[in-house]
């Protein structure tokens, strides 16, 4: 018996968001085929895009490589989605626990953005994905993907009616109720999901809001990063004013002003895509430049530069994720088709290392602290075409099989590629 290392399936359209759930369905902890479900959506240029669940075809796949007749994923159910989808979740491990108002017990939350912010409820018959044993489809045994709710804000910026298009979302896990959501109006709104409500809509940035992230463990601070160039921190006890973390350098090389206003008038800067917190030490967080081939590693306690700047990518980045562990692993990919795994735990600063640390709070500046130019990561993985988007598991501890095998523990990573989904044991 052997241990696969990695799981293949072959979407209908081409796959821009994912997501790997993050734990288990209700009443089925301790099966295998629960813990490796994705939610994904399409990438086409209509009004006809899907969502969809997918899970394992027949749990034997984790551990026979040679098990070829069926595909390793199936689609469990699927959904119209109108325009792409700019990012999707599940709900966060939380939300299990949490005192819903209005949701059935057996079901789970997904979410989506795009022209709204769209909640999505889940729920699948555990019985029947059980005796589905081989050969037989697993769709059609009570899977059931309903829209539960679409919310679109006013926006403060334009007068029309509907809001301006969601670049994308962050979903508070101490509080699975709150969504903050990012639009290219230059604002970002915080939702009760329960209440169906905006809590409050900020002007966040000068520019499109392209990433937004929770500050891990907080209800109140939260990241954004957008077309002009900068990270800025708020906090939603006091919106007054937000702390600029980062911004990027101006460009070099640049051409003479034109005399037209409207160049001048908004200096060029190198737009921020994404922005994500290190779980294991929320102190750091990542990012990257639109077109960027490095990576930036920055720290909350000394603000204003990278830390860290990953080079290895030989095409620009499109997409990050941190481990979900205490591993500080980073994964980064992009149009080289290359899967970067980077371990920063080597260059890191526990968070009380410094003294100055512990009395002054988050942001005393540490001006000893010279950027790092990491060029070496942990591990590789070369795709059959660009990677559009990656999704870390949770980590899965080893689960036995009816079959008698055990599974091993450990993460795994999904990536996009077209319309491929390749999973990869970490």
């Amino acid at each position: 018996m052997t241990q696969t290392t990695s799981l293949q399936y072959e979407a209908p359209w081409p796959v821009y968001a994912l997501d790997w759930c993050k734990s288990p369905a209700p009443g089925q902890s301790m099966r295998p085929r629960s813990a490796f479900r994705l939610g994904i959506a399409s990438l086409t240029e209509d009004y006809r895009n899907r969502i969809a669940i997918v899970g394992l075809q027949d749990e034997r796949v984790l551990v026979e490589d040679d098990f070829t007749e069926y595909p390793d994923f199936v689609t469990l159910v699927e959904a119209q989605h109108g325009y792409p989808a700019t990012r999707l979740q599940w709900q966060p491990s939380t939300a299990n626990s949490f005192a819903w108002s209005q949701k059935a017990a057996n079901a789970e939350l997904l979410a989506t953005t795009g022209d709204a912010l769209r909640v999505w409820e889940y729920s699948s018959d555990g019985a029947a994905a059980v005796s589905a044993y081989v050969g037989r489809q697993v769709s059609g045994g009570g899977h059931k993907l309903t829209l539960k709710t679409a919310l679109s804000g006013q926006s403060k910026v334009q007068n029309n009616t509907t809001g301006a298009p969601l670049t994308s979302f962050s979903w508070n896990e101490k509080s699975p109720s709150q969504i903050v959501t990012s639009s290219i109006d230059t604002t970002c709104t915080v939702w009760n999901i329960d209440t169906s409500t905006a809590i409050t809509q900020l002007i966040a940035h000068d520019r499109e809001v392209y990433d937004v992230a929770w500050l891990p463990g907080s209800t109140d601070i939260f990241v954004s990063v957008g077309a002009d160039g900068s990270l800025r921190a708020f906090d939603l006890r006091s919106l007054e004013h937000s702390t600029i973390l980062y911004e990027t350098p101006a460009p070099k090389n640049l051409p003479p002003p034109t005399s037209s206003p409207s160049s001048s008038a908004r200096p060029p800067t190198s737009p921020l895509l994404r922005i994500a917190f290190n779980p294991a030490d929320s102190n750091y967080m990542s990012t990257f430049h639109m077109d960027g081939t490095e990576v930036q590693i920055l720290d909350m306690r000394s603000p204003g530069q990278p830390v860290m700047e990953l080079k290895a990518h030989r095409a620009q980045v499109n997409a990050l994720g941190w481990s979900s562990t205490d591993s500080q692993l980073l994964a980064t990919a992009g149009d080289d088709s290359q899967l970067l795994l980077w371990d920063i735990s080597p260059h890191t600063q526990a968070p009380a290392a410094s003294p100055r640390n512990a009395s002054t709070g988050l942001s005393s500046p540490r001006p000893d602290v010279k950027k790092r130019v990491l060029t070496d990561p942990v591990m590789a993985y070369t795709g059959a075409s660009e990677i559009v988007n990656l999704a870390w598991s949770p980590y899965l501890a080893s689960m036995a099989m009816n079959t008698g095998h055990t599974t091993a523990p450990g993460e795994w990573i999904a990536v996009a590629m077209g319309k491929s989904i390749k999973a990869l044991k970490v």
